[in-house]
């Protein structure tokens, strides 16, 4: 059966979900490059039966929380008419079983979700691990960094009009992917991080998206544009702070998380930004 958090629980592990172990990266999180890091997290679950409350996650080596009397609650809604057969939020279930599909929204939580609860069973004792907020904290034992920007380069002079090449050099902490799993309540979420696309803001007002870290330039190439990640100024940055524009490149990670023994998954995204400048000359034409 699936088990989702109540809001309480859910602001309970907020607070007590800990990495037992880090690779170097020190408390701050850090993931060896190309491998996988497990978390321990200090909570328990103490579990519940059918028709009666649910368990609390409960920090390691306490008795217990405060009474349900003091928790936010969740809002349980049985879908009518329930989904069709092939639908997700069946969770794995069949329509033959004996139970239904609800939306559960938290008081703390953005957005609803949606619960298979068994007939006869008080829905308030579905939720007792959410997989997500798991798997959020095992994204944030990750050392996701933002784009190192290679190109275009501090001390780098260019000309109006000319092509500019953008591109980062790629590493698991810049670009992925990155895996990390966390457990709680007897629940283990692995996520799996990596860069969808980089947004450049060009400082002049303009921004390019590009789906990768982008092609290094070679002398090479000659006046050619980038095949995947390029920019053309249209004027010089003399006005600018600096005499350079101000730019930023945002690294959009997607984490793809699973919970195999909740029948379980989804994705959530996180930016990581780097700034970077650019001085743009105009060309001077001798007659």
């Amino acid at each position: 059966m699936l088990k989702r958090a109540t809001a309480a629980a859910v602001a309970l592990l907020a607070g007590t979900l800990a990495p037992a172990a880090h690779a170097d990266g020190g408390q701050d999180g850090g993931v060896c490059e190309g491998t996988a890091l497990t978390i321990t997290v200090c909570a328990s679950d103490s579990g519940s039966a059918p028709g009666k409350a649910g368990g609390t996650a409960t920090p390691a080596g306490t008795s217990g929380g405060s009474s349900r009397s003091s928790k936010p609650s969740c809002t349980y809604t049985r879908l009518d008419p329930q989904p069709p057969a092939e639908n997700m939020f069946w969770k794995g279930h069949d329509r033959s079983e004996e139970g239904a599909v609800y939306g559960v929204n938290c008081p703390d939580q953005q957005g609803a979700r949606t619960v298979w609860i068994p007939d006869g069973q008080a829905p308030d004792a579905a939720p007792v691990i959410d997989p997500e907020a798991v798997a959020r904290r095992a994204a944030a034992s990750m050392r996701l960094e933002g784009p190192k920007v290679a190109g275009p380069r501090a001390a780098g002079t260019y000309v109006v009009g000319m092509p500019m090449w953008m591109w980062a050099t790629p590493s698991p902490s810049t670009f992925g992917p990155v895996t990390a799993s966390a457990t709680a309540g007897g629940v283990t979420v692995t996520a799996t991080a990596k860069v969808t696309t980089v947004r450049w803001a060009m400082g002049d007002g303009t921004t390019v998206t590009c789906r990768g870290p982008g092609t290094p330039y070679k002398t090479s190439r000659e006046v050619t544009s980038s095949p995947d990640c390029g920019h053309l100024y249209e004027r010089a940055s003399y006005e600018e702070p600096g005499g350079r524009y101000q730019g930023t490149a945002t690294a959009h990670w997607t984490i793809t998380w699973t919970a195999p023994a909740l029948n379980d998954g989804g994705t959530f995204t996180e930016t990581r930004t780097t700034e970077f400048t650019a001085e743009i000359h105009e060309v001077q034409v001798v007659n």
